[in-house]
């Protein structure tokens, strides 16, 4: 079998794993992978005195999740990456998704793994981009962010140690 020299792409049939996911298990990057879209979901449903989200919403949250590519971190573009690589593409029915006291677990979750195991600037330009996520989703439609809006960013931002 023909080995990949440095500066080649890698052998055909495997791809070569970005060197930010090999200082996380599968379970750490799981969670730092589906944390964005959780936050999409969550911030884009309705509850807790918000309003209801249109389409607009959901298209202002995946913007900032491509977003990601631009970020001047490598943690971000890998976890961006992984996003779009999946070729699942099957809609996840757990109730989870929506759930902000177990979203937020997994935000304080995430942060305990950004500590242990992230360069400090990484960590803090995840939590800061996933955080952007539902700030763009809540400023989206008609009537932008409410006060429940805002307490749920502020709930989310604590979560994610950035308040």
């Amino acid at each position: 079998m023909r080995r990949s020299v440095p500066g080649e792409p890698p052998s055909a049939g495997r791809r070569a794993a970005p060197l930010t996911t090999a200082a996380y298990s599968p379970a750490e990057w799981d969670l730092l992978t589906d944390l964005p879209g959780r936050v999409l979901v969550a911030a884009a449903s309705p509850g807790s005195g918000r309003p209801p989200r249109g389409v607009a919403a959901g298209l202002a949250g995946l913007d900032a999740v491509a977003a990601g590519r631009g970020f001047d971190s490598d943690l971000v573009r890998a976890v961006v990456s992984a996003i779009y690589a999946r070729h699942d593409g099957a809609a996840t029915r757990d109730e989870r998704l929506t759930d902000v006291v177990d979203l937020l677990a997994a935000c304080r979750a995430a942060v305990r793994v950004l500590r242990r195991r992230a360069d400090p600037a990484d960590s803090a330009a995840y939590r800061q981009w996933v955080e952007s996520v539902a700030a763009r989703v809540c400023r989206a439609g008609e009537a932008g962010s409410s006060p429940a809006d805002r307490r749920f960013l502020d709930r989310l931002g604590g979560a994610l140690d950035l308040r």
